[in-house]
């Protein structure tokens, strides 16, 4: 069976960058856990992979768990569907210290739901030897229910239930969430389509340890895709990081002082003319530093910022 929802070969490429980088820079930022479902058998995921899917009362082999789907144009993905049906477990591995990182892409249709939550420490079914719910079955809540589109009365909006707090996601369209575990505070936060949902991390309501997620077929208007997994110790530095919601460069033309508005630390600056001779170099180290470029003539220069190992360039007139 096919799903007429085209994952775009761009989004791919991005995605083979951002495995390659983290390669490179994995004594920062190691990769725990990649799945893109590209080869899996097509249907119930079952014990297909059990080490990272199985299902709420820890039986993957008799279904319930998420959909493999083929995509139009040969790329597969996780579906969750209608009707209280499925209770897949992305397993993360009962983590009890460290920080996390949970990339995802997520495709919701008009006007459909969907749900995921964070669960604590999962527990082997001692009957099938695979993992489940926590609790003797009945699971660990370590977030509130988080909802796209509750009950159908929203569309376009997703809730953290726990906190009351709202954001903006696409309808028919991919679209990227993250979370980030802060198990050494006990904590989580939330960025949907690039905006930060939590102002402040919410703690973990359940218990101690980063189990798993739980995608769950929650009503019968339940309808999304997910894919391109990715599963990180440590805080993500991409591209995204340069987005026009969190990198701005002001005033421009400037006169004597540049400022780098920024999510995160910036490490170093170069400015250069525009044949590409290097004319200042600066390593601040800081969120939002500011540039002193009083002593640089009138004329066109490019000033090239740099996070992590990840580097945008940007034209200034002064």
């Amino acid at each position: 069976m096919k799903f007429n929802h085209f994952k775009t070969n761009t989004m791919k490429t991005k995605l083979l960058f951002l495995f390659a980088f983290v390669l490179i820079t994995c004594s920062l930022h190691a990769q725990i856990i990649e799945d893109d479902f590209e080869f899996y058998t097509l249907g119930d995921m079952g014990v297909q992979n059990p080490s990272v899917w199985s299902v709420w009362n820890g039986d993957p082999a008799a279904g319930g768990g998420i959909t493999v789907v083929e995509l139009t144009g040969g790329n597969q993905a996780g579906y969750i569907g209608p009707d209280s049906v499925q209770d897949a477990l992305f397993l993360l591995g009962n983590e009890t210290a460290g920080d996390y990182t949970l990339d995802f892409r997520m495709l919701i249709t008009s006007g459909s739901t969907a749900y995921f939550n964070i669960q604590g420490e999962t527990e082997t079914n001692v009957v099938t030897g695979y993992e489940g719910a926590g609790a003797g079955g009945t699971g660990v809540f370590n977030s509130g229910n988080l909802y796209f589109n509750q009950a159908g009365a929203n569309p376009g909006v997703f809730v953290d239930e726990a906190t009351g707090e709202t954001g903006i996601y696409p309808e028919d369209e991919w679209f990227d969430v993250q979370v980030y575990f802060d198990v050494d505070n006990l904590a989580y936060s939330i960025t949907i389509d690039g905006t930060v949902i939590h102002a402040i991390s919410v703690p973990f309501q359940g218990d101690t340890t980063l189990g798993a997620i739980d995608f769950f077929s929650v009503d019968a208007n339940n309808n999304y895709w997910i894919d391109d997994m990715i599963f990180y110790n440590k805080i993500i530095i991409g591209t995204d990081d340069f987005s026009a919601a969190n990198f701005k460069v002001f005033p421009n033309p400037v006169i004597d002082e540049l400022t780098m508005e920024s999510s995160l630390p910036i490490n170093s600056i170069e400015v250069f003319d525009t044949l590409g001779k290097l004319l200042l170099t600066y390593h601040p180290n800081a969120i939002s530093p500011k540039l002193d470029m009083s002593d640089l003539s009138s004329g066109i220069y490019l000033v090239k910022a740099t996070i992590g190992n990840v580097s945008k360039t940007v034209k200034i007139i002064k």
